[in-house]
């Protein structure tokens, strides 16, 4: 059996007994004794032990009620299915509630059937008088749900179909747990073990934070009674029209089997207040993101008690006035001090986005950050070798602390370098693959590991080269750095695509910035250097490509998450001219080509 985990505040819960007419309820409170109170009300087959992973995230600073539905853990079991339909649990709810804070309205999370428990209660006359409000994780409202699929019913049109449709044969298993016979199957075949291997092999959640109580196998069996006592499908005929004036927060799971994204489609039609986010998980959200919730379930009490809504929050606004498409992003850009880097960071701005830009030369990143205030843009500055695993690590937890978890990264800082392979000294190839190539692995690392952990998605982008497909005499350092740039982000595509992360690699061509007027020569005297960097910086500016060319690029490859975009038309006429070459006439054309000799 797994162990609860030790709470950030108060240690082992203090339980009581509330009563609700015949029904004893076993509730558990921890946490602040005098802060806000959250009640949190779990589903089938779980009892008060599914939030023992969310409640360390919450202890600190509220006050924490779980309690163990009826037919589960230690509150009572009713024999008669009947008393398991959806209004008799949700008078239960309502008794803790007035138990736990007779004075002051609670907050809510809750997740299955016992989200399904809580909207029928916040849909009561005078509910927001009780509750301040509900953060709901996988259990719809049944009259919503009813209504949303009655109404695309109604007009059988391909599109309207395929949400009800998917939705009914999600819920075809719950005609087999309304059978009488499967509460004593269940008793006979479900372990613990066993649901802790489902959960490994259904959504990848190791074994450990799977928490269950001591009667789980006891508790899924005496809750089958809740399919039994609501046919879900009957509402597609039956539903109410039903409205709260509860603020709430929907928390959508788009792998959760049970319940399709779709279902909450309608749902802002009945909300006076609603907030939605969208995350890739799968049904027991709160086992697989417990701090996800935690601080998703933290930002609605913030707002709804007068603080400044989060960035987050007011981007997840159901039915907020369109505006432009990265109002209330945070966006980092490396090596914006000047060229691609720089216009990248304002063309964000421009369309929204509050911008953290660093350059290894803090004198230029705070111009680049003074440009952009001066359009009415914001932007932060900071000094950063992308070089220093340890600088990127400390900045990107700075970053994180001071502004929030970044949505969009932009690993853009790189050098230029140029010489023939055996002419090129060891220390000088080792420099542009630290910049170039560990910049770009530092980078997506340190702010990788806080997307992950928000659990809320985000995109990175990282600026490769048309050099990482075109191989060219005098330039292995430097193409070698953004082929791996390159390969790196592919993998790196497939690894965060579960996370929500989305990887764009960006390979412009000939673009004038500033890496050109200071690429290393090596092997030639410093005279010849400045000759060979002024006549590249020529023919550069004659190209007349700029690099805001390249940040529009960037900019629509995040929205429309693209995976490669090769910028300049010799940039994309290379990257096909590579897949469709023969690699022996390839290696022909580039054995007799050089530029820097």
């Amino acid at each position: 059996m797994a162990q609860r985990p030790d709470p950030t505040a108060g240690g082992e819960p203090r339980q009581r007994t509330v009563r609700n007419g015949e029904i004893e309820i076993a509730v558990y409170e921890q946490g602040v004794a005098d802060g806000p109170t959250i009640v949190l009300v779990h589903g089938w087959p779980d009892s008060h032990r599914l939030w023992d992973n969310v409640i360390p995230h919450l202890a600190d600073r509220f006050r924490v009620a779980s309690y163990d539905s009826r037919g589960h853990g230690r509150t009572t079991d009713p024999q008669d299915f009947r008393a398991f339909r959806i209004e008799e649990p949700a008078t239960d709810f309502f008794a803790v509630v007035d138990a736990v804070s007779p004075a002051e309205p609670v907050h809510v999370l809750a997740h299955d059937w016992g989200s399904v428990t809580v909207w029928d209660a916040v849909c009561e006359p005078d509910a927001e008088l009780r509750i301040a409000s509900f953060t709901s994780v996988s259990g719809p409202n049944l009259d919503h749900a009813g209504t949303w699929a009655r109404r695309r019913f109604a007009r059988p049109t391909p599109r309207n179909l395929v949400g009800p449709l998917a939705q009914l044969a999600s819920i075809a298993y719950q005609f087999a747990f309304m059978a009488p016979v499967m509460p004593a199957l269940v008793r006979r075949g479900l372990t613990d073990r066993m649901f802790r291997l489902g959960l490994r092999l259904a959504q990848g959640t190791p074994a450990e934070r799977v928490t269950l109580g001591e009667t789980f196998t006891e508790d899924a069996a005496n809750g089958l009674q809740i399919y039994r006592a609501n046919l879900v499908l009957g509402k597609v005929f039956s539903s109410r029209e039903r409205h709260t004036k509860v603020p709430v927060q929907l928390i959508v799971a788009d792998r959760d089997p049970a319940v399709r994204p779709a279902v909450f489609d309608d749902e802002s039609e009945w909300t006076e207040q609603l907030w939605r986010r969208d995350l890739k998980a799968g049904h027991w959200v709160p086992y697989s993101h417990p701090r996800v919730l935690a601080r998703t379930t933290t930002q609605l009490i913030d707002a709804v008690s007068g603080r400044e809504p989060s960035r987050e929050l007011r981007r997840a606004e159901v039915g907020r006035p369109p505006g432009r498409p990265f109002d209330d992003h945070l966006v980092v850009v490396t090596g914006a001090g000047s060229g691609i880097g720089r216009e990248t960071a304002r063309a964000f701005a421009r369309e929204g986005a509050e911008v953290v830009v660093s350059d290894i030369d803090l004198a230029a990143a705070r111009e680049t950050a003074a440009l952009i205030a001066r359009s009415g843009g914001t932007a932060h500055p900071y000094a950063l070798d992308v070089a220093d695993e340890a600088a990127v690590r400390a900045h990107a937890e700075e970053v994180a602390a001071v502004h929030g978890v970044p949505d969009v990264v932009v690993n853009n800082a790189g050098v230029g370098q140029a010489a023939p392979f055996l002419d090129t000294p060891p220390e000088s190839f080792e420099r542009v693959l630290d910049i170039n190539f560990f910049g770009v692995v530092h980078g997506s690392r340190a702010f990788g590991h806080l997307m992950s952990d928000r659990g809320l998605g985000g995109h990175i982008v990282n600026v490769s080269s048309m050099a990482a497909y075109t191989p060219q005499q005098g330039f292995s350092a430097y193409s070698t750095s953004k082929a791996a740039v390159f390969t790196l982000s592919d993998c790196l595509r497939a690894e965060l695509a579960a996370e929500g992360i989305g990887v764009t690699t960006v390979c412009p061509g000939i673009v004038h910035t500033n890496i050109v007027r200071t690429t290393e020569f090596s092997a030639i005297t410093p005279e010849k250097e400045h000759s060979r960097q002024r006549l590249f910086d020529t023919l550069y500016r004659l190209r007349s490509y700029p690099p805001s060319k390249v940040a529009t690029a960037i900019v629509q490859a995040v929205q429309h998450n693209r995976a490669v975009i090769p910028v300049t038309p010799e940039a994309w006429a290379a990257y096909y001219a590579t897949r469709l070459t023969p690699p022996s006439l390839l290696r022909f054309g580039m054995a007799r080509a050089s530029l820097t000799r």
